[in-house]
């Protein structure tokens, strides 16, 4: 069995290899990466690193040569995920891959956040590919609110405009995790769809309230129209694209769209998901 895993020198990917290693050899991964000499410690380990870019397909066809099993890290180029994805399962496709796992949006069939539509197109496109396939649909990652709670931190108040929507978070460790078990288990898995969340949801409320128990300040959430938080973040530096996306997927949150109650991966994993806490923890003393 040789697992190939895209964008395997991003955050979730080392972590998926990291997962991936406590079962598989290493000599039976394959390492998809744009720039090789990013996973030199990767190719220590035993790891096969082999070039492969979303944008090139002839690259992919050599990535992908003799692989079984495919994990499809989504593409972090909003706006050009379609193309790259199809570009991989075109390739996998080519190549006789058995399985691709893709890491979805929690989901994505009915979410309103304008992430989800390059999602729903891959999940058509892998329908329509003929190869087997699981889609696991990843909620947020708790990590996301890291420049959040230094920010917090700093000024002494968390904003945001998610108003008192729950946010279904798991450490980005443990979507890994589940990533990991997907890839490397049956060739017909129980579920073709996961929805992936945190067992415990909380509010930004409740976040400002674990941050303040951690530090010992008073640290309260203040909720902002969703232009003023847009503009709150340009003014912290970000571009303005992403400031104004950031700021839209809080409203979504507040609609309830990063909610769920499943605890799928929970029992997927085997055990509970990373409390807020925990994360909070993590967080504070990197600062």
């Amino acid at each position: 069995m040789t697992i190939a895993i895209t964008g395997a020198t991003g955050q979730l990917g080392r972590l998926a290899i990291a997962e991936l290693l406590k079962t598989v050899p290493a000599a039976q991964l394959v390492a998809v990466v744009r720039t090789p000499a990013k996973a030199a410690d990767l190719a220590a380990l035993g790891v096969q690193v082999r070039a492969g870019d979303y944008n090139d397909p002839a690259a992919l066809d050599r990535a992908l040569a003799g692989v079984e099993r495919l994990l499809l890290i989504s593409s972090s180029e909003v706006g050009q995920r379609a193309a790259q994805h199809r570009n991989a399962i075109d390739a996998a496709k080519r190549q006789k891959v058995k399985l691709i796992v893709y890491t979805s949006l929690l989901h994505a069939d009915v979410s309103t956040l304008n992430l989800a539509d390059e999602h729903r197109a891959t999940e058509q496109m892998l329908a329509e590919s003929g190869v087997p396939h699981t889609i696991l649909r990843n909620g947020w990652y708790t990590e996301n609110y890291a420049s959040s709670i230094g920010a917090a931190v700093a000024h002494g108040t968390l904003i945001g405009s998610a108003g008192s929507g729950r946010i279904a978070a798991a450490a980005r460790a443990d979507y890994a995790a589940a990533a990991a078990k997907v890839a490397s288990g049956p060739l017909a898995p129980v579920q073709r769809i996961y929805e992936l969340a945190g067992d415990t949801a909380f509010t930004l409320a409740d976040l400002a309230a674990e941050i303040s128990r951690q530090t010992g300040k008073t640290i309260p959430y203040r909720d902002l129209p969703e232009a003023d938080y847009a503009a709150a973040l340009a003014g912290a530096g970000l571009p303005h694209w992403l400031a104004g996306a950031l700021a839209s997927w809080d409203i979504g949150a507040s609609k309830g769209v990063l909610f769920d109650d499943s605890k799928q991966l929970s029992r997927l994993i085997g055990r509970a998901t990373t409390p807020l806490a925990t994360t909070v923890s993590a967080v504070l003393k990197k600062a």
